[in-house]
């Protein structure tokens, strides 16, 4: 398997004499005005289950998911529609405009069990319903009236749109952009020149243990799971991301694997502007990544084993404040978007690389329009529960040169 890559109304003064213009006007706005779609759908999704309709979701309790409920009427409409989206309105209204003309391109026979036609805000809301709770095709059909077939269909054309249309999102900082976030990656913890910080998290799959050509998706816990590896900037944007390899490969060789290590060995990717530590020592563009990736130039890893130096030991606490933005990051693509997080039944392995993908421009989205629900959202570093630390051996000798002339720079002992 290869990577994917107001109505204003006007005041009328009791004292004010009208025509019969203005009468025939008046009469017009006072007439009811046309519902917003989410009030027609949310009372929608209140009548499949009768009178007395019940919202289950999850919400993160320490370090378990617990299931609660509550009616759907109690809460407000806004607040109705975060908790079962994810995100904001004015997010949910974007994502509209960016899939309108390829979802609605072609006539399509998608309807409620009441027989009304699906528009395309409703195709949208069940697609991201399906995406952000990683509920069956069963349960999102209870809940909006639809069957198993119809939730799977909307759902894969919403893919195959937001492929199309929102790629843009998932892009290398340009050079300009680059300065900016090089600066905001030294504000963390002091790592001058850092580009991003690079991770890998598993897709956790159950398949069938006696097809024997299942074996290579299992992993080093006797998980059968997918890669992604992000590369993410301090804002926990996805800047290059890599999915679809089996989780039987290491992170190092995933890594020698994609796109982006080409490029970076190419020098057409961390090849801006260079940083002088000292008399004759440059530092160039770098990203920060753990011990399961190989020390490159323009890959710097922790210092590992025993006997650490004062200077070595401080620089990996400054590497790994560095590097949880790419953590986080992950933790949370998995927690919003939870068609990816646990176990996944029985995927389709030709597509989930495709449902990954989007799942990630969708997270990249949530930053982009600064979504006021980002300040809501929990914080978490656990992406990949029960995995184990790797540890690659390869060091590059220039690569383990600049690490420690930057160690010693960031402790103030590098002579000048």
């Amino acid at each position: 398997m290869g990577p994917i890559r107001g109505l204003k109304r006007r005041k009328k003064s009791a004292e004010k004499e009208v025509d019969q213009n203005v009468l025939v006007d008046a009469s017009l706005v006072s007439q009811p005005q046309p519902l917003d779609w989410w009030d027609g759908f949310s009372r929608r999704i209140s009548v499949v289950f009768g009178s007395v309709h019940y919202f289950v979701s999850c919400w993160n309790v320490g370090e378990g998911w617990v299931q609660t409920s509550g009616p759907l009427s109690e809460s407000k409409n806004s607040k109705k529609f975060e908790s079962i989206f994810k995100i904001s309105r004015k997010t949910f209204d974007y994502i509209c405009s960016l899939v309108k003309e390829d979802m609605t391109a072609r006539q399509s026979s998608f309807a409620f069990s009441n027989g009304k036609h699906l528009s395309l805000n409703d195709m949208v809301a069940v697609a991201l319903r399906r995406l952000s709770s990683g509920e069956s095709l069963s349960n999102i059909g209870d809940l909006f009236g639809l069957n198993q077939s119809t939730v799977s269909q909307i759902t894969w054309r919403f893919v195959e749109a937001m492929e199309e249309r929102g790629l843009h999102h998932l892009q290398w900082p340009t050079e300009a952009e680059m300065e900016n976030l090089k600066s905001k990656f030294e504000k963390i913890r002091g790592l001058r020149n850092c580009s991003g910080a690079i991770d890998i998290t598993h897709i956790v799959m159950n398949i069938p243990a006696v097809d024997p050509s299942n074996n290579v998706w299992l992993d080093r816990e006797k998980n059968y799971s997918m890669i992604l590896q992000v590369i993410v900037d301090p804002e926990m944007r996805f800047r290059d991301i890599i999915t679809g390899w089996p989780g039987s490969l290491n992170d190092a060789l995933v890594l020698q694997s994609s796109g982006f290590f080409k490029l970076a060995e190419e020098g057409k990717r961390l090849n801006g502007k260079k940083l002088q530590l000292s008399e004759g020592t440059e530092l160039q563009e770098y990203i920060v990544g753990d011990t399961g990736f190989p020390l490159l130039p323009w890959l710097l890893t922790p210092y590992h084993g025993k006997g650490l130096s004062d200077y070595q030991a401080e620089f990996n606490k400054w590497h790994s404040a560095t590097r949880m933005v790419a953590q986080m990051a992950l933790a949370r693509l998995k927690e919003v978007w939870r068609i990816i997080h646990g176990v996944m039944w029985m995927p389709d392995k030709n597509r989930l690389p495709r449902i990954v993908l989007v799942c990630c421009l969708l997270h990249n989205i949530i930053i982009d329009m600064e979504d006021e629900l980002l300040d809501e959202m929990p914080l978490s570093y656990h992406h990949d529960s029960g995995y184990h630390q790797q540890v690659c051996e390869s060091v590059d000798n220039t690569a383990s040169l600049m690490r420690e002339k930057l160690s010693l720079y960031l402790s103030g002992k590098l002579p000048p």
